[in-house]
């Protein structure tokens, strides 16, 4: 009951559509076993997502996007109850019509954390990002050979290559200035990147946005949104950690990898930050601590050091 979504255009019509999704949601959720139950559609995501009940959640990929559904059934199975923070159980995934694919996973509780951020006290800030340090070494000391079958990139050198073809291009796509358009190709070529780092499974969305927080103690209660998940560097998950975790904070940043047990130059997570997947500096820049002058490595330090 849910149409063919193939392209940008198909999904950009689609997707936001209720008239079109709810059917088809509705339909799915009576075959797995959910005829009757409520049926609310979260207003955030990329992908269609809806609470089912109290208990579970619906997550919906198009045909164009199907490979992120298989993927991120496949992570959340492979680290349930393997992370010190709760993560989607798995209740069922597959296939829907017109490569329509579907996770159902259990609902985690708790408030999202971007949203609460602002009154969580300073003593519990710092105990929270820890805490997300500690998360993200247990994630990188997972093994990701189970997971090559449905996770790329097939060889992270090619893949950098790629990005770093791109990446001007990128940035000039979401408007950044000729100013700082110009200054990315020698910044990427002063940064050396290994080429075979020792892989790591990465989440690569580590974000305030995709934690939940109890506000009784400020205690995490869970990690979700395993979708964008890949195999590489694990300094590029410290990306999103220092643009949308610690936010620029240095003294917050150094808590998080030190409990996390390693930290990144600051001119190397810069690097990823211009070569990730969903990079777009201007929006970084009007959200984030503002350099002491208009160059990459300045940008570096004020969002990515720690003094």
């Amino acid at each position: 009951m849910l149409p063919v979504v193939e392209a940008d255009d198909e999904r950009n019509a689609v997707v936001p559509d209720e008239s079109a999704m709810r059917p088809g949601a509705e339909d799915l959720c009576a075959r797995l076993g959910f005829s009757g139950a409520s049926l609310v559609r979260f207003p955030d995501g990329s992908q269609p997502v809806y609470a089912v009940g109290d208990d579970h959640v619906l997550k919906l990929f198009p045909g164009a996007a199907a490979q992120h559904g298989i993927a991120e059934g496949r992570v959340l199975a492979y680290v349930q109850g393997r992370l010190p923070v709760p993560t989607p159980v798995v209740r069922a995934s597959g296939s829907y019509e017109n490569g329509w694919q579907y996770v159902l996973m259990s609902r985690l509780r708790g408030e999202n954390l971007a949203r609460s951020w602002g009154h969580v006290p300073r003593n519990h800030r710092e105990r929270l990002v820890a805490e997300i340090g500690e998360t993200l070494a247990s994630l990188h000391s997972l093994s990701p050979d189970p997971l090559r079958d449905v996770l790329g990139p097939e060889d992270w050198g090619t893949f950098l290559d790629r990005q770093r073809a791109g990446a001007v291009e990128q940035q000039r796509a979401h408007g950044l200035s000729a100013a700082w358009l110009e200054q990315i190709p020698d910044f990427l070529a002063s940064v050396p990147l290994p080429r075979a780092p020792q892989p790591s499974l990465l989440h690569t969305e580590v974000m305030q946005q995709h934690f939940l927080v109890d506000p009784d103690g400020w205690r995490l209660t869970g990690l979700f949104d395993f979708e964008p998940a890949m195999i590489g560097d694990r300094a590029y998950d410290f990306v999103a950690v220092g643009l949308f975790v610690t936010r620029g904070d240095p003294a917050l940043l150094v808590r998080l990898t030190e409990a996390y047990g390693h930290s990144f130059e600051p001119c190397e997570l810069m690097a990823f930050t211009l070569l990730h997947v969903y990079s777009d500096l201007p929006w970084y820049m009007r959200e984030l601590p503002a350099p002491a002058e208009e160059s990459l490595p300045s940008l570096a330090e004020a969002w990515f050091g720690t003094v």
